[in-house]
């Protein structure tokens, strides 16, 4: 049934990628890869653009929850994530690191990884760590870029300390001259963040 058929936020992730016709995708964390696909499945219908998607492939059950809190240990096998994506058409769009973050932009020129022009922030929930993969994404972004924010209605997380994604976005909210941002607070929330000028990160002196 019609109604019964909703993606939710991945109508907003796979219509974001249809409209700006983003030539390379950056998505930092994924639980089951929904967003993913959502996003490399715009890629496809566009005829053009590559996804590179960083995940370590942390287990919640096998890792502890010190390590992840939505890593189900999908992405620790190549030849399964191949398959996995291979089932929805984008085994050829979608680029595996199986890296942390920090791992993965230190070494970001020596991939030869192309600028970010639509980037999707999911992993580690700390406000250390969304701190890091916000400022690495932008670093390697330019003037009208999208950077999405995912989990930014965890309100019980953000209490407890164990997510910092509102209270990092908050901060964003001030610096007007460099971002917009639209918070959508239903859900588990997703905020939408465009990049105003070139080399915000300098600008601002933001720093880890």
């Amino acid at each position: 049934m019609p109604e019964r058929l909703n993606l939710g936020f991945g109508f907003i992730y796979y219509g974001l990628v249809r409209a700006i016709r983003p030539k390379h995708v950056l998505v930092v964390g994924s639980g089951f890869g929904f967003s993913v696909v959502c996003l490399g499945l715009g890629l496809k219908d566009n005829g053009e653009g590559t996804l590179t998607f960083i995940d370590p492939g942390y287990d919640v059950l096998k890792d502890g929850p010190w390590k992840t809190v939505g890593g189900r240990g999908l992405w620790r096998d190549s030849e399964g994530v191949e398959r996995h994506f291979a089932g929805f058409g984008l085994e050829s769009t979608i680029m595996h690191y199986k890296l942390r973050s920090e791992e993965f932009f230190a070494r970001y020129n020596e991939f030869k990884i192309p600028g970010i022009d639509l980037g999707f922030v999911d992993g580690n929930h700390s406000f250390e760590h969304v701190k890091h993969d916000f400022i690495q994404v932008l670093r390697h972004s330019a003037k009208n870029t999208y950077i999405l924010m995912h989990d930014s209605n965890i309100y019980i997380r953000e209490l407890i300390r164990n997510s910092g994604v509102k209270r990092w976005l908050n901060m964003m909210k001030k610096e007007k001259d460099c971002f917009e941002l639209l918070d959508l607070p239903f859900s588990s929330g997703v905020a939408i963040i465009r990049v105003l000028k070139d080399k915000c990160s300098e600008s601002l002196k933001l720093s880890e």
